[in-house]
């Protein structure tokens, strides 16, 4: 978890873009507004900035950089979604192996119990002498006595039968939760070799991104967030010039409201893959992690958020609801009022906000519906 730590150290910097959309949207009453301003350009440099050298024949240009990193940090993106996705799963298996396991003592219980019963049935019937119905008969003083005895012993002879059906449906069921059981450990094996995998793959992808980074001078890396914000910029303008704001007109729920206000109060903390806080979240441990604040639990992960939670028209979007991004569906944000999403972008960087449309929208899914 190197890379996590040197995550949490980065300088917690927040583009112009980001606070004018937070000064927009945590002013507005109860975080909703149906206006929303043509997102605000990159803020120019207090100093004229020094023109960044020309690349060398051969080398690759900054955009080009820039391109090759963001692609993958989107790939670190998608295997963390992966590594998530892998935790989850073994969480759920491992709770189901322990009800496994205590249904298994109470069935082993059960089965003490039922043989202590069939001993007594098989005690009874010895100190009967085990003769038959007839010779009891002929022995017998009291024939009415014989009679009700036979009564008896019938009913006992019915109890003994659903007794040993009972002990037999019991080993059943151990059976049973013995294979379950082991089919759980092979699934937990197999998210465990998933999870080692993706993990691996997050590491690699990260420590490549900044590789390319550490190899760039300082004005070069002042560039590269200006290209960033610029590429933001250019998305979100867009977007909104095809009228997708124009009928979203969407009010919060008082739960909604309540996932806004824990979002948004996370601006300022750093990504980290895996994480879902308090000090640090990935995308979709931001937003499971703020509807669970608003008492509703939701998917870990921003593909199970978008295959299992209700989809919605962007027309119809609301503060609360999530922003699903990307053709994998590897990246989430909330939406929060005003054109404006928060998330938590990707390693190197904070929890913050930004455009809705400042990346390609899968879908839009409620987690209140």
């Amino acid at each position: 978890m190197g890379t996590a730590k040197r995550a949490s150290s980065r300088v917690r910097g927040v583009p112009a873009l980001t606070l004018l959309c937070a000064m927009a949207i945590l002013t507005a009453p109860g975080l909703v507004t149906t206006a929303h301003a043509a997102p605000a350009a990159p803020a120019a440099p207090s100093a004229p900035a020094a023109p960044a050298p020309e690349p060398e024949p051969g080398t690759k240009s900054l955009e080009d950089i820039h391109q090759e990193i963001e692609g993958l940090y989107r790939q670190a993106g998608t295997a963390t979604d992966a590594y998530n996705l892998a935790e989850s799963e073994t969480k759920a298996q491992s709770a189901r192996i322990v009800e496994i396991a205590n249904l298994v003592v109470a069935g082993q219980d059960r089965i003490s119990t039922l043989k202590q019963r069939a001993g007594s049935a098989a005690r009874a019937q010895y100190r009967s002498g085990g003769l038959p119905p007839g010779a009891q008969l002929a022995l017998s003083d009291s024939p009415s006595d014989f009679l009700d005895g036979t009564g008896r012993l019938r009913q006992g002879e019915k109890a003994t039968t659903d007794l040993l059906s009972e002990l037999s449906r019991t080993q059943f069921d151990l059976e049973r939760y013995a294979k379950d059981a082991g089919a759980l450990w092979q699934k937990m094996e197999e998210n465990r070799v998933k999870k080692e995998a993706a993990k691996k793959e997050i590491e690699d992808k990260i420590k490549a991104a900044e590789a390319l980074e550490n190899r760039l001078r300082a004005e070069e890396k002042a560039r590269l967030i200006q290209l960033e914000q610029e590429a933001q910029y250019k998305a979100q303008t867009q977007w909104l010039s095809t009228g997708a704001m124009k009928d979203v007109k969407g009010s919060a729920t008082d739960a909604g409201k309540r996932a806004v206000q824990f979002a948004t109060a996370q601006t300022g903390k750093p990504y980290v893959w895996g994480a879902v806080g308090p000090d640090s979240y990935d995308c979709s441990g931001l937003t499971s992690q703020a509807w669970l604040a608003a008492g509703r639990a939701i998917p870990r992960t921003s593909q199970e958020q978008l295959r299992l939670l209700p989809k919605v028209a962007l027309k119809d979007m609301r503060p609360g609801d999530l922003i699903i991004y990307f053709d994998d569906a590897s990246h989430v944000g909330m939406y929060v009022g005003d054109g404006a999403m928060v998330h938590a972008p990707r390693p190197g960087r904070n929890v913050t906000m930004a455009g809705a449309g400042s990346m390609p929208i899968k879908a839009v899914v409620r987690p209140d519906a």
